[in-house]
């Protein structure tokens, strides 16, 4: 899910024909990028992988969005600034606290908003792709993200009509949201790629198949699909219907859809690829030095799924044990080596707490839960050790061959080996590892058919709730099949109370127990951002939730 160098091609004459082998005109400006590979959905109400949202949020526009805030980010050398949020497609809203002690939002779209295809934005298209996400039929994994809006949580159980939920299409230039609890993230919700319209009338007469055909796939977006070509790329071409077009940079956006790192460098180094976010394992620390490859701050966790369900990782003790076994220190420094921050926890460093006008995030406030450095590495061994003779497997005997699961790449792969061995010289176990392409290690991870698989989660929005409701039983993304009442029960309260003090407090019993007590995942670092952009490229701005954004980009 993640990172290149040479200018995007301009044509020196009237008419030249490109790197690409198409004709441009001086004035073009192409930008072709590489995210991953083929996208597992391009259907903002079932996404949920950071590069298929990014390309959504050049498709689409939600309520809210983000733009560049001019200030430079942290690490970026001057090529990549911060994002901000603002308003999309709509223009202002109005909060409301209600009588029976729901609060509304009712937002005010833009005049003269429009689709792709000409026909206009209307508050319906709002309502109709909230009530889609709730929607069982849809089986999006994201509908737990709006469990506050009133009526959702039932539609989701089946309980209640998807027409039931706390959305209004008040006049279609007023879209009215209801909330049975107030989120002090709600502003950042209505920019996240779920959330996004989508049309009834297309949807309805293609079915799933809404996405595949560039003729049916119409967004609001600044930019509109002009070409997939399946496991090839995806062409993006500015949406001249889009109310803020003429301000727009790149004619085409190209997503080169690829997952060979080795490829990812040689296309950048031939000028073909104008930014990548990966490059060889090999490459890392030389291009780091050389200021080629770019680190940014990143809101994210790299982890270790266990499969809760299955033996032998139903036993917490046996989860505690491999989770204590690991040298996060090893694996950030000799093998990732992008500045990554060993992960004592599950909730990365950066997500606000309520103490966090004084200076504290979450993590700083929560500590750690194990000794996450090799300082303490061998005192985790040994009780590791004990551990897994408490669970009934001494020095390892009688444990099942278990397999670590992973997606392919030279980054996953050199983590899987490094796990392997320690887990085999700590614990006297055995663990195989498989690779499986991108699409085919979601769909496994997401059914259960695994027993350690990597997992990596990056913030929806910057509040701690973004990583602490995975975890509920039978959520839409709790790939690791934890389930525990007392954790849903601490949810419910979490979405119950406006307290933000509260709130946190919740929170941090909430990963005492999935973490501290269950050991229901295992984390191993928090993320750092890479990347690689063409010289005399400008205009790219990211958000810290892992969103680069081409839209404004142009050539010096």
């Amino acid at each position: 899910m993640k990172m290149r160098k040479l200018l995007p091609f301009i044509a020196t004459t009237a008419i030249a024909t490109s790197v690409f082998g198409f004709a441009a005109s001086a004035d073009d400006f192409n930008i072709t990028v590489n995210l991953a590979s083929e996208p597992q959905t391009m259907d903002p109400q079932k996404n949920t992988t950071l590069d298929g949202g990014t390309m959504m949020l050049h498709l689409f526009e939600g309520l809210m969005t983000w733009e560049d805030s001019g200030e430079e980010q942290v690490g970026s050398d001057g090529t990549c600034d911060s994002s901000t949020l603002t308003y999309g497609q709509a223009e202002s809203y109005d909060r409301e606290e209600n009588e029976d002690g729901t609060v509304s939002y009712t937002f005010h779209l833009r005049d003269g908003i429009k689709w792709s295809d000409g026909v206009p934005v209307t508050a319906n298209d709002f309502a109709y792709a909230w009530r889609r996400l709730v929607d069982p039929n849809t089986a999006a994994d994201y509908s737990y993200m709006i469990a506050n809006v009133v009526n959702a949580q039932d539609i989701i159980d089946g309980k209640k009509d998807p027409s039931e939920l706390g959305v209004e299409a008040v006049d279609d230039k007023t879209f009215k949201v209801t909330l049975s609890t107030d989120l002090a993230y709600f502003e950042e919700l209505c920019a996240f790629p779920a959330l996004m319209p989508v049309r009834e009338d297309i949807i309805e007469a293609n079915g799933d198949q809404w996405t595949y055909d560039v003729d049916t796939y119409v967004s609001n977006g600044p930019y509109k699909m002009t070409d997939w070509t399946h496991n090839s790329e995806i062409v993006v071409a500015k949406n001249d219907e889009y109310y803020g077009a003429e301000e727009l940079g790149p004619d085409t956006i190209t997503f080169k859809l690829m997952d060979d790192q080795n490829a990812m460098l040689s296309g950048f180094n031939s000028g073909e690829l104008n930014f990548i976010e990966d490059v060889p394992q090999a490459e890392i620390t030389s291009l780091v030095a050389s200021g080629d490859l770019k680190i940014l701050d990143y809101i994210g966790t790299y982890f270790v799924c266990f499969n809760n369900e299955q033996e032998p990782f139903d036993n917490p003790l046996v989860r505690e044990a491999f989770t204590l076994a690991i040298d996060r220190t090893y694996i950030v420094e000799k093998v990732t080596q992008q500045g990554q921050v060993e992960a004592g926890g599950f909730v990365p460093y950066g997500v606000y707490d309520a103490d966090g006008a004084t200076g504290d995030d979450f993590r700083t406030v929560g500590g750690d839960y194990y000794a996450p450095t090799d300082a303490d590495y061998e005192a985790n061994c040994e009780k590791a050790k004990e551990l897994l003779a408490e669970a009934g497997y001494p020095d390892g005997e009688g444990f099942p061959v278990v397999e670590y699961l992973y997606n392919t790449s030279e980054a996953h792969k050199a983590v899987a080996e490094a796990l392997q061995f320690m887990w085999e010289d700590v614990l006297g176990v055995t663990v195989t590892l498989n690779n499986q392409e991108w699409v085919s290690f979601i769909d496994s991870r997401k059914k259960g058919d695994y027993s350690i698989a990597r997992h990596g989660w990056i913030a929806d929005y910057n509040d701690p709730m973004t990583f602490i409701d995975m975890w509920e039983t039978g959520g839409g993304n709790n790939d690791a099949k934890y389930s525990n009442a007392d954790y849903d029960a601490l949810l419910d309260q979490i979405r119950g109370t406006m307290d933000q003090g509260e709130r946190m407090k919740l929170m941090h019993e909430a990963e005492d127990l999935v973490i501290g007590q269950d050991y229901g995942v295992c984390p191993l670092y928090f993320y750092t951002q890479k990347y690689m952009l063409s010289d005399g490229i400008k205009g790219l701005h990211y958000t810290t939730l892992g969103y680069f954004f081409f839209g404004h980009t142009s050539a010096e």
